[in-house]
């Protein structure tokens, strides 16, 4: 089978390298021509365990090829990104609509063309089926049209793309059942058949119902910083009944996924989805909680920001809410950056960032965050202080005020 990805990021990729994996021949397509140049050499752009490994055998054996344009393939699949519209919040399909249209030269019948762009829900139907009937396509007869997101963690793509239950949303019974041949080359979790605009809803109300959790979870965090109350207690607490499971707060939510894909159902009906839009605004509004706690642990000095990944022990800083942090705290604030998962020429080591320091501010997991330096960080700064927006210290020597959203209530 040959499969033409549209796409080389952090679904594209890993899905490209899974299908030369299991002896298919694969053609992976991205607008960058500097990515393009370096895939070909077996030079990857992610941080993902186990895809370095895999593309550069597949360049080595001839079965992966990165172009900046299409080729005729049995299936072509569509990975690219979906953002959305300020002005109403509805999901911008203009890289999907580009992606299809750029593929229609080379498709012919008997072909699958798989969508898994998170999209909002009747996209399928309403926006996109109608490029490829134009085209002359009659779908579910001589061109197969499938809806199938992706669902994976960051950090455990490889495994997750393999494991993980796929949900195949044909445009027809028939478009599924051909889908089903394409994700058979690799995934070994379920294949649940189904209709492509179930498939889109899906899709994001699983990062719906877990943006909400995270907003319940803030909210807890901003309550108890105005009670006087121990709001990482708390959740420890209530996680002990069989049947709560109450997230961590955190400095707000990043991502291609959990920070956009609820607006595209809000969108649809905005009169109704009221808690997702208050679930949204209130992730939205933990920059500004962090920030308005900086301003009160120190009213100016250097602060050595720590991590700007949306995800721990990844690369990937989409929309990561670290970056309005420090848009915010650069008015009034110098600004140290240390990330050991970023390449950036404006970030620095440990050591220089905390260098006559006064604050520590961590606002991303990463496993090095965990158990810092602290002889160091003594050693290099003026004030010794650590503000965890991450709650991931437990314990720091007496030589250091620790704050975390268990004790933000002591700074009113």
């Amino acid at each position: 089978m040959k499969v033409c990805i549209i796409g080389q990021g952090y679904i594209g990729l890993p899905t490209a390298a899974l299908f030369c994996r299991n002896h298919c021949e694969v053609v992976g397509v991205d607008i960058s021509e500097e990515m393009i140049n370096n895939l070909n050499k077996g030079i990857i752009h992610i941080e993902e365990p186990g895809i370095s490994e895999i593309i550069k055998k597949a360049v080595e054996h001839e079965v992966y090829t990165a172009s900046l344009t299409p080729e005729k393939a049995d299936a072509f699949i569509i990975t690219v990104p979906t953002p959305y519209i300020a002005e109403n919040y509805s999901c911008d399909l203009s890289y999907v609509i580009t992606a299809c249209e750029s593929i229609l030269p080379y498709l012919e019948k008997g072909n699958t063309v798989i969508i898994e762009s998170t999209i909002a829900p009747m996209s399928t139907d309403e926006t996109i089926k109608p490029i490829f009937e134009n085209a002359g396509f009659t779908i579910g007869n001589d061109l197969f049209l499938v809806h199938c997101p992706e669902r994976v963690l960051p950090g455990r793509i490889i495994d997750e793309l393999i494991h993980n239950d796929r949900i195949i949303g044909g445009v027809t019974e028939e478009c599924a059942k051909k889908a089903c041949e394409v994700y058979g080359q690799f995934v070994e979790g379920d294949l649940m058949l189904t209709e492509a605009k179930t498939a889109e809803l899906s899709k994001c109300m699983e990062n719906t119902f877990r943006d909400v959790n995270i907003a319940l979870a803030n909210e807890l965090a901003k309550i108890c910083a105005e009670i006087g109350v121990n709001a990482l207690d708390v959740i420890e607490m209530a996680n002990k009944h069989p049947r709560v499971n109450l997230h961590s707060p955190g400095p707000g939510v990043g991502g291609h996924c959990l920070a956009i894909d609820p607006y595209f159902i809000y969108a649809k009906s905005p009169e109704t989805a009221k808690i997702i839009k208050l679930a949204r605004d209130t992730n939205n509004s933990m920059p500004e909680f962090v920030c308005m706690n900086v301003k009160k642990i120190i009213p100016r000095g250097k602060i050595a920001v720590l991590g700007v990944s949306y995800k721990g022990n990844t690369g990937d800083d989409r929309e990561s809410p670290a970056y309005e942090i420090i848009a915010e705290l650069s008015n009034d604030y110098e600004i140290a950056i240390h990330d050991p998962h970023i390449e950036n020429s404006d970030f620095v080591s440990l050591d220089e960032a905390t260098k006559d320091g006064d604050l520590i501010l961590i606002l991303c997991d990463h496993d090095e965050f965990k158990n810092l330096d602290y002889d160091l960080i003594v050693r290099n700064m003026k004030e010794t202080i650590i503000f965890d927006t991450k709650n991931i210290i437990k314990e720091v020597p007496d030589e250091i005020k620790l704050y975390n959203y268990g004790n933000l209530y002591e700074l009113n």
